[in-house]
């Protein structure tokens, strides 16, 4: 069962950013639709001139991490710093912070296709210490694993012991039975690897409703056989929902990855992809990513196109130093209606 306490918190994190951002909530009788989902209600804009009321004008959030040439996270960066472009065209930060405390809602996906076999007591071990380290006090995590079908191991817990009994419960192509997730797209028989119906489903039927940062960690080949849904249907299903994707790339050399499929989803994301191809680099892997989704910076602005099209804007972050590297989403899509 979801921890109410965690939405607790990590709805009130959501909403004292809109209140900073904003500087005046309006009255309860005055909503508006996000442009991703669980926004809060529109907000007074502190930074215009004179107090301008923004009707059905949303905050789009960015959870960014900035590395410089040497891959070392930075994390001493000002707003001043930071650009957002939409389509083109400048954004003012409305919200900026080094986000550190921020609930994480995190899904850990697992490949159990044949391919992966020769990893899988290394990727148990690994990933059970992966939650322990990276989740704290409000955070809460879900175990999928995928083959030829998508079954829910965990649901949503901060339960460290729960979480670490379902990663080692996983086996190579064995259904688990009773948890299989067969919502929507993703119906009937499925032969091969699951791998875009895995994200599709964690996206669409587990973070939609989520509030606070949401991320899916993948440990896969990036090989897809057989799924219900596309490639850019399970991208979409990430980005409506706010959702990071990381990926680490595990690979058996007789099967080979899909480098470009794994780096296409990181990147249209905001996530990473890390090649690990041994336990060394696996270790390293989690490492980093537990080490990204510490280290964050949050920035929001109000779109200045108020258009309610439900089209999908681009954005682009940059920072002052160009020698940086920024690490976040590439757009969203507006509300529509």
């Amino acid at each position: 069962m979801r921890s109410a306490k965690k939405l607790l918190l990590a709805t009130l994190a959501t909403a004292l950013i809109a209140v900073v951002a904003a500087g005046l909530v309006l009255g309860s009788a005055l909503h508006a639709s996000a442009a991703l989902p669980a926004q809060q209600p529109p907000q007074q804009d502190s930074q215009a001139q004179g107090p301008v009321i923004r009707s059905q004008v949303n905050l789009v959030n960015i959870f960014a991490t900035v590395r410089d040439h040497s891959k070392r996270i930075v994390t001493d960066l000002k707003q001043q710093d930071f650009k957002i472009q939409e389509d083109g065209q400048d954004q003012q930060i409305a919200f900026f912070s080094r986000e550190v405390t921020l609930p994480i809602t995190l899904a850990l996906l697992l490949d159990t296709s044949g391919s992966e076999q020769f990893m899988l007591g290394a990727i148990q071990q690994m990933g059970g210490a992966f939650l322990g380290r990276v989740l704290r006090k409000g955070d809460e995590a879900l175990v999928m694993s995928f083959d030829t079908d998508v079954d829910l191991l965990a649901d949503w817990t901060d339960d460290r012991g729960l979480l670490d009994r379902a990663i080692r419960k996983t086996r190579i192509n064995a259904p688990m039975g009773g948890g299989m997730i067969n919502p929507g797209p993703v119906g009937g028989s499925v032969t091969g690897t699951a791998f875009y119906d895995a994200v599709y489903l964690a996206c669409n039927e587990k973070l939609t409703g989520e509030a606070g940062r949401k991320a899916i960690v993948v440990v896969t080949d990036a090989q897809d056989e057989g799924s219900k849904v596309r490639k850019e249907e399970a991208i979409e299903a990430a980005q409506r929902t706010d959702t990071v994707i990381h990926i680490l790339l595990v690979a058996d050399s007789r099967f080979g990855g899909n480098t470009g499929v794994a780096k296409q989803m990181t990147e249209e994301t905001g996530g990473r992809l890390i090649v690990a191809n041994n336990e060394k680099h696996l270790q390293e892997a989690f490492d980093q990513i537990s080490e990204e989704l510490r280290s964050q910076y949050t920035l929001g602005y109000y779109p200045t196109n108020t258009a309610r099209d439900g089209k999908f804007r681009k954005i682009k972050v940059d920072v002052s130093n160009h020698d940086d590297k920024v690490l976040a989403r590439k757009g969203y899509y507006a509300p529509k209606g």
